[in-house]
């Protein structure tokens, strides 16, 4: 049957993909370290006890109708309060939506901003932003970044595409590479849009941000910088993305936050409102109620910060000391996220059984069978298949998980001639 155009083009997630068939191995008995999704083993990383019974508690209250369309008032206050006294920035209730984690206030966000033709700009390696694209018939500016750079876009990157676009998406610290904005490079940034911006006529569509600062609260020693806190005239022309889900383990708790100026921020409420993409009500107040207490949160984020930094590290220094050993490897120090941007060089070697390595993709596999551990390809966040960079996740790894991969890795690439 006959579906629509939409439909027979849109790609799934490569990440869900991966992740299918490492669940299929491990159906299949064998146990594979798997550093690909996002996400926490919640039995290794547990939202907080007293988010967890606050969310019994409500279900407990009756909690269970539906939420306003923007989220509960309730909520909306207090994310504005958190967002002040955390990151010093200044918003109303009015300026703040609740939805169902980020994913729907991305969408609502190109929604509400882009037009089918519109210029999108956003860098490679990059979570998602593609398939939004695809679904608002965006015209898509890829701008390549460089491991130099720790894989962020500078302004020197992105200068040459501004003129006439409609948004420029940024993210940090960024998915998939777990690295972040130094203060002077995101203001360089800042000042190129608020040029652009200044070039343009009355009536004209302004350059937009979209800002992904889900991971703001994870970083291991990096100050987190954001856009408009740089540059106040940037908060007409500013949405931010943010919520619990991955500073609170809590990615099927489903509460996040997208903020910004109100006239685009009522625009989103309608838009999620027709998806019914909101979060649920007791965990709104579950929620609510958890972040008013800043002593019992930063608890939490201190422990919460420390075991993952320590996984990245251990995962870090393993391949550091693989490099130091003359492997064909290579790793970006972690600054923040859950992620470790590795390099596996071995396109064109060949494996024990005579397999040539031809794309990260072939060097992901041979690990999985080899050394029973998955990584992403960057080919998975819009690179070419050339590119030998990989995303490490060690949300769902243990701290000994990843120090017994290490040699496994070892011996596999050993093993390549």
């Amino acid at each position: 049957m006959s579906v629509s155009v939409l439909a027979q083009t849109l790609k799934g997630s490569e990440i869900i993909k991966i992740g299918n068939e490492i669940n299929e191995l491990k159906r299949q008995g064998q146990q594979i370290a798997n550093l690909t999704i996002g996400d926490f083993d919640p039995h290794i990383y547990p939202i907080p006890e007293e988010l967890r019974d606050g969310i019994i508690a409500a279900y407990q209250d009756n909690q269970t109708n539906y939420p306003p369309a923007d989220g509960i008032l309730d909520l909306r206050k207090q994310v504005a309060t958190f967002l002040a006294d955390e990151h010093g920035i200044q918003v109303t209730a009015n300026e703040v939506l609740i939805s169902s984690g980020s994913r729907p206030l991305i969408y609502s966000t190109f929604l509400a901003l882009v037009d089918a033709g519109d210029k999108v700009i956003y860098a490679l390696p990059s979570w998602n932003n593609n398939h939004y694209c695809h679904i608002t018939g965006a015209t898509e500016i890829q701008v390549e970044t460089k491991p130099e750079n720790n894989f962020l876009p500078t302004a020197a990157d992105l200068e040459p595409h501004l003129k006439g676009a409609t948004l420029l998406c940024l993210c940090s610290p960024q998915n998939p590479t777990g690295t972040m904005f130094g203060k002077e490079e995101l203001e360089a940034i800042c000042d190129l849009v608020i040029a652009e911006n200044a070039s343009r006529g009355e009536g004209e569509k302004p350059l937009y941000i979209m800002y992904d600062q889900i991971y703001a609260m994870l970083t291991f020693g990096k100050k987190h910088y954001d856009p408009v806190t740089l540059r106040p005239e940037l908060k007409d022309v500013t949405v931010y993305i943010d919520g619990i889900s991955k500073c609170l383990a809590a990615t099927g708790v489903r509460v996040g936050w997208g903020f910004g100026p109100e006239n685009i921020i009522s625009k989103m409420k309608a838009i999620v409102g027709h998806m019914g993409a909101w979060a649920p009500k007791a965990e709104q107040v579950a929620t609510a109620h958890y972040i008013q207490d800043t002593q019992k949160l930063h608890a939490y984020l201190d422990t919460f910060s420390a075991r993952v930094q320590a996984s990245l590290t251990k995962l870090y220094q393993g391949f550091t000391e693989l490099k130091n050993d003359g492997f064909a490897v290579d790793a970006i120090e972690p600054m923040g996220a859950i992620y470790l941007t590795i390099k596996l060089d071995y396109l064109g070697k060949t494996t024990p059984d005579g397999q040539v390595l031809q794309t990260s993709g072939d060097i992901n596999f041979y690990l999985i069978k080899a050394a029973r551990v998955a990584l992403v390809p960057f080919s998975a966040f819009g690179t070419g298949e050339e590119v030998t960079w990989f995303r490490a996740s060690v949300g769902t790894s243990t701290l000994e998980d990843i120090e017994n991969m290490i040699p496994r890795i070892r011996e596999a690439l050993s093993q390549l001639k």
